[in-house]
């Protein structure tokens, strides 16, 4: 455990072109390879290896490597039905229970810790790409009963090599969490964006920084958004729900007094809030070869806290 692993990127547009770019800044050994024969054109014009699927996959395998499948979520089969035996898995596909189904199903035989780095823009593809794109932001690794601590340890060390600090959770707290300050998001630009649009040109000429802001995440590519909004219907349903209850009774209120007071005002508490949530201080360390490292870690996740730093089976964390 704590070995600094060569690193295997499978997929190269925004987020897999900057963990490779990312993972090589910090020192270490990869490659990637893409289905995209643009980005495997422009990734080698920058100078990395990139090569097919199956061969960077039996190079990480013989080089016992970290495989970071960055593919959207219909992609990853084809990936996991192309996996040797025995390798060391990661992804950074936006959520988790699908993909650890996948995993459980199509490649048992893998060493599989799901991630998540929650960072990104609206571009896409190896040109949108950037090695500072994960610095400061959080990385969640999945902690779930049963997770390889060696691989686990693995995950965390490139996360953090990256810049990132990691927040450990299962991969149900995960799916759950990001429906709502992710998956959701993009459904509500999109809706806003058409209620806009339909406002016709004077509506549009009058845009501004508020509909901006609300609509930038609908500038994403439609199959990427609907490929994470959909792998996580469950958990979007839940998020969807709650935010048709919370208009409905703004509407209600609207209608019924002219009042909007209690939703803006909640809204107003819950942006203060985010805006002033406390730094997580308080130091402690987690022996990740205990028998409840996991469960500590997802605790400590589930807190607001976060991974800073690794040293060997020691994880240094901060909590609030």
């Amino acid at each position: 455990m704590g070995a600094v692993r060569n690193v295997c990127v499978v997929g190269l547009g925004l987020i897999g072109g900057s963990v490779l770019r990312a993972a090589a800044a910090a020192g270490r050994v990869t490659w990637g390879a893409t289905a995209s024969q643009a980005d495997a054109e422009a990734a080698r014009a920058d100078g990395f290896d990139v090569v097919g699927v199956d061969a960077a996959l039996e190079r990480a395998r013989v080089q016992d490597a970290l495989v970071v499948v960055a593919v959207p979520l219909p992609a990853v089969e084809d990936v996991l039905r192309a996996l040797p035996e025995g390798l060391r898995l990661t992804d950074v596909v936006s959520v988790k229970e699908p993909v650890a189904d996948l995993v459980a199903r199509l490649a048992p035989h893998a060493r599989y810790v799901g991630g998540h780095p929650m960072a990104g823009t609206s571009a896409s593809g190896w040109a949108a790409g950037d090695a500072a794109l994960f610095r400061g932001a959080a990385w969640v690794v999945a902690a779930d009963d049963g997770a390889d601590p060696d691989v686990f340890a693995d995950v965390t060390a490139l996360a953090l090599a990256t810049g990132a600090h990691v927040v450990p959770a299962s991969a149900a707290e995960h799916d759950a969490a990001v429906a709502r300050v992710s998956h959701l998001p993009h459904v509500l630009a999109a809706v806003l964006a058409s209620v806009g649009a339909d406002g016709g040109p004077l509506a549009l000429s009058l845009a501004a920084g508020s509909f901006g802001d609300g609509t930038r995440v609908a500038g994403s590519r439609p199959e990427l958004v609907r490929a994470m909004c959909e792998g996580n219907r469950g958990a979007l349903l839940d998020a969807v729900d709650d935010a048709l209850g919370r208009l409905g009774a703004a509407r209600g209120s609207l209608a019924s007094t002219g009042a909007l007071a209690k939703t803006i005002e909640a809204g107003h508490a819950a942006r203060l809030a985010l805006r002033d949530r406390p730094e997580p201080t308080t130091a402690t360390t987690v022996d990740l070869t205990s028998p409840d490292a996991l469960e500590v870690l997802r605790d400590l996740g589930a807190r607001g806290g976060r991974v800073v730093a690794l040293d060997g089976t020691t994880a240094h964390a901060r909590t609030s």
